[in-house]
C-alpha cells in the first residue's frame, strides 16, 4: 500500500469516528501474513473495545461513585454473617433486569456502602446507567430544585438510571418534606428500576427516621415488594483498621 492510499484510509477511519482503528492501522498493515479480512476484523475489534471502554468511563463519570469498590475486594472472611450465595446471585445482575431492589442493613462500618457501590459499578460496567447519591444529598437537591422550578429535570437524575444507589438512609432524621422526596423517588421507580439502598436502621425504626409511620410503611411496602434484604451483623472494618494500626504502633 502506497503512502497516499494509507493516508486516505486513515483519514476515512478518523472521519467516521473510528479513532482507535485509525491509531492502530499502521501496525496491522506491517504484518505481511495478515489477510484483508483479518486486518479488518482486528481493527474493528479494537475499535469496539475502545468504544466500550470510553462509554463505560462516561457512565462512571455520570454515576458519581465516591470510591471505586469491587465485589472481589470485599473481605467476606471478616463478615461471616454475610451469605456469599446471595451476593453471588446479585453479582449476576439479574436483579437489574427484574427491577428488584437490594436493601443492605447494619451498623456503621460493616461494608454496606462497599457492597452497594460494587454492585452499582458492576452494573455500570455491564452497560447499565447507574447513579450514586447519599440520602441527604438526594433530599437536599430535590428540595432545592423544587424551589428553583426545575424539579422535573432533577427528578430524572434519580428516575432515569437502571440502578439508583442511595447510601446512608437513617443516619440523620428527616422532616416531612425530606420524607416526601424519598417517597416520590421510590414511588416513581417502583417496578421500573432498581434501588440499592444502605441503612443503619432496622425496618422497625424507619418510622422514627421519617417521623411518620404511615410514610415509612408506604415507602417500605414499595421497596420490599421485589427485593433482596441483607442484614449484616459483623464487626466494623474501620475499627479493625484502627486496631491493626494500634497493634503496629505497639510493636
Amino acid at each position: 500500500m502506497n503512502e497516499s492510499t494509507y493516508q486516505r484510509l486513515r483519514g476515512h477511519l478518523a472521519y467516521l469516528g473510528l479513532s482507535t482503528a485509525a491509531e492502530h492501522l499502521a501496525a496491522h498493515l506491517d504484518d505481511p501474513k495478515a489477510s484483508v479480512t483479518e486486518v479488518l476484523e482486528s481493527l474493528l475489534s479494537q475499535e469496539v473495545e475502545g468504544t466500550r471502554t470510553r462509554r463505560t468511563a462516561g457512565r462512571l463519570r455520570f454515576a458519581h461513585y465516591p470510591l471505586k469498590k469491587k465485589l472481589a475486594d470485599f473481605d467476606f472472611s471478616f463478615q461471616p454473617s454475610l451469605d456469599r450465595k446471595v451476593v453471588a446471585e446479585l453479582s449476576t445482575l439479574r436483579f437489574v433486569e427484574d427491577h428488584r431492589n437490594v436493601l443492605l442493613l447494619g451498623p456503621p462500618g460493616v461494608g454496606k456502602t462497599h457492597l452497594a457501590i460494587a454492585l452499582g459499578i458492576a452494573a455500570t460496567e455491564a452497560g447499565y446507567r447507574t447513579y450514586f447519591t447519599s440520602a441527604q444529598d438526594l433530599v437536599r437537591h430535590l428540595g432545592q430544585a423544587h424551589r428553583d422550578g426545575r424539579f422535573n429535570s432533577k427528578m430524572r437524575t434519580y428516575t432515569g438510571p437502571s440502578v439508583l444507589v442511595i447510601d446512608e438512609l437513617g443516619y440523620l432524621p428527616m422532616d416531612a418534606e425530606s420524607a416526601h422526596w424519598i417517597f416520590e423517588v421510590v414511588t416513581r421507580r417502583y417496578e421500573r428500576g432498581s434501588i440499592v439502598l444502605t441503612s443503619n436502621r432496622g425496618f422497625a425504626e424507619w418510622g422514627q427516621v421519617f417521623a411518620d409511620t404511615v410514610v415509612a410503611s408506604t415507602i417500605l411496602d414499595r421497596l420490599l415488594h421485589h427485593s433482596t434484604v441483607m442484614n449484616i451483623k459483623g464487626k466494623s472494618f474501620r475499627m479493625r483498621a484502627h486496631e491493626d494500626q494500634e497493634v503496629v504502633a505497639m510493636l
